[in-house]
């Protein structure tokens, strides 16, 4: 536990701010793991929820929940494993 006054008060900070990110977090992680489940089971319906998981991972690249390195190679990342469901080649 934090002793000094400037470390309880980081510490205050650092929970509101893990708080108000939570939601941008966790709409990521099932965003990111519906669409690999639709990837793996109809890459149709996939390609389809592809511009919903790119909107909300820019959000959460915008909002520094995650860089934008990050970001971009999600988004790459998904959209081969897209193309490659499809048959098309991932390159």
């Amino acid at each position: 536990m934090p002793i000094t006054s400037s470390a309880k008060k980081a510490m205050r900070q650092a929970n509101s701010r893990t708080e108000r990110r939570k939601p941008y977090k966790t709409r990521l992680k099932t965003e990111l793991k519906k669409v690999l489940l639709l990837v793996k089971t109809d890459a149709g319906a996939a390609k389809k929820a592809m511009p919903e998981l790119y909107s909300v991972i820019d959000t959460a690249a915008k909002k520094n929940i995650i860089h934008k390195n990050n970001a971009n190679r999600k988004k790459s990342r998904i959209a081969k494993a897209i193309a490659a469901a499809e048959g098309k080649s991932g390159k």
